[in-house]
């Protein structure tokens, strides 16, 4: 039952905006009483909290998934691109908004994952990469990860939510875009937009 409210929570929560779903809209789609969820979760900050940190858990075992699969660099690339692109294309930007000002512990908790999480995880990637001939040998992986991080928090910059003539996903790619070329040799840049063409293709 409390995965099942999780799950209905997180879902309203990135489609809809924090403030503009209830518990009452919640218990009524999970298909329980209001009474049930507070038998779980003592308020609805709490029940906030938890779903984006079973968020954050999930999405850590899918970036540690992708980097085990094949050579852990290309396929690493493409599937972290797709999997942010839909994330951003799904997301609510009234949501980031809303946890910024109303749910100070959430958003500290999003940036924990950014700086511990994400920057490891890109950092090891990009070694990896170097020793595999994908990315340029003198790059500074630290340097490099701390500056995607950058690229990530501009784009979350409310100052961007909006904007009309793109998407935050928009953004995203492009932005991804410009740090791989960036730091591709030839042989990684053949390597991802090869990678890249057989998904297209195999749509």
């Amino acid at each position: 039952m409390r995965e099942k409210i999780l799950q209905v929570a997180s879902e309203q929560f990135s489609q809809y905006g924090i403030r503009a779903i209830t518990m009452e809209d919640i218990a009524r789609l999970a298909g329980i009483s209001k009474k049930t969820i507070y038998q779980e979760f003592m308020d609805k900050k709490q029940l906030v909290k938890e779903a984006f940190s079973v968020a954050l858990k999930e999405d850590q075992k899918t970036i540690k998934r992708i980097m085990e699969g094949e050579d852990g660099v290309i396929e690493h690339l493409v599937h972290m691109s797709k999997m942010v692109k839909e994330r951003l294309a799904t997301l609510n930007p009234m949501v980031l908004l809303e946890i910024q000002k109303y749910f100070p512990e959430v958003w500290n908790m999003f940036n924990e994952f950014k700086d511990e999480i994400i920057v490891t995880d890109i950092v090891n990637v990009i070694e990896k990469g170097k020793r595999l001939g994908y990315f340029r040998p003198e790059l500074n992986a630290k340097i490099l990860a701390n500056m995607r991080i950058e690229q990530i928090r501009y784009a979350m910059n409310p100052t961007n939510f909006d904007r009309t003539d793109y998407s935050l996903a928009t953004l995203h790619v492009e932005m991804l875009d410009h740090f791989l070329h960036g730091i591709f040799t030839e042989k990684g840049r053949k390597a991802y937009l090869d990678k890249v063409t057989r998904i297209s293709e195999s749509k």
